[in-house]
């Protein structure tokens, strides 16, 4: 435990260098959708807008923003206090059609089923541990044309549905979808409504990667993974109209934009599949 979490300082070192460090340091976009690091002196207690923030042993913290969040924050690191102005942003419009009757109005018994599955969610996503996995950085689970983007408002057979809180990436059905960074899996379901396959992993202190709509799912719940390690195959499954990978990720409440932690999508070879087939 202590050489991991060594590692994980040391990268979070590199993005925030020591030199000249006040009571408070913070790397990352402050925009919409934006998730931030910081670092404090060890044993600094941290706020932000009032709520306590986790902060580890060697005071590294992450906060994140929703895609609405409001322009104003306060941030309370011990004796320092920082307003922290939020940018918006404009999000795209994004018309999906070929949706299945059934996803598009549940039955009773489906909305039943929903609700029992967003409470699997919920608790997967309700995660608070210790770990400062996500302070090792993040790279992208897969490779490929990006069809979809973080908070673009979606219409879904003509009808407004909810904005897309993930980033969708089009591969063949059973392209290896591999760990963005380290973490421990905290949901492996293989049909979920929705969503279908799906996988959630938790990064600490409540920052979470969620991996819709797959054909296989490969983690199990409770594993530890490793940035890389193969955990799914791509699917379209769920609300889907063809093959490719949903991912999100939220803190606490908030759903952040995976590509702002990821980076700009490497111009690489396509995605490989499983050996065997897909399925």
């Amino acid at each position: 435990m202590k050489t991991r979490c060594s590692t994980v300082l040391c990268a979070l070192l590199a993005l925030l260098p020591a030199a000249g460090l006040r009571a408070l340091e913070l790397k990352g976009p402050l925009v919409q959708g934006g998730v931030l690091l910081g670092r404090v002196a060890p044993g600094t207690p941290v706020t932000l807008d009032g709520r306590r923030v986790r902060v580890s042993g060697e005071g590294v913290f992450v906060i994140g923003f929703d895609r609405d969040a409001a322009a104003a924050h306060t941030l309370v690191a011990g004796t320092e206090r920082r307003e922290l102005a939020v940018v918006a942003r404009d999000y795209d419009v994004q018309k999906v059609t070929g949706i299945a009757q059934r996803i598009m109005e549940p039955s009773k018994a489906d909305l039943a089923r929903i609700a029992r599955e967003q409470a699997l969610i919920d608790r997967a996503r309700a995660t608070d541990d210790a770990r400062a996995d996500f302070a090792a950085g993040f790279s992208w689970p897969i490779f490929g044309r990006i069809s979809g983007v973080y908070g673009s408002q979606r219409y879904y057979n003509g009808v407004a549905s909810r904005p897309h809180y993930g980033v969708d990436v089009a591969a063949p059905v059973g392209a290896l979808v591999r760990a963005p960074a380290p973490g421990m899996v905290t949901l492996a379901e293989p049909d979920l409504f929705y969503s279908g396959g799906t996988v959630i992993i938790d990064h600490g202190h409540r920052l979470s990667s969620s991996f819709l709509h797959l054909s296989k799912v490969l983690a199990k719940v409770g594993q530890r993974v490793e940035a890389g390690d193969v955990i799914a195959l791509v699917g379209a499954t769920g609300r889907a109209t063809g093959p490719h990978l949903d991912w999100r990720m939220s803190w606490k409440d908030a759903r952040v934009d995976p590509q702002l932690l990821a980076g700009s999508m490497p111009d690489v070879p396509p995605p490989v599949s499983a050996p065997g087939g897909t399925r």
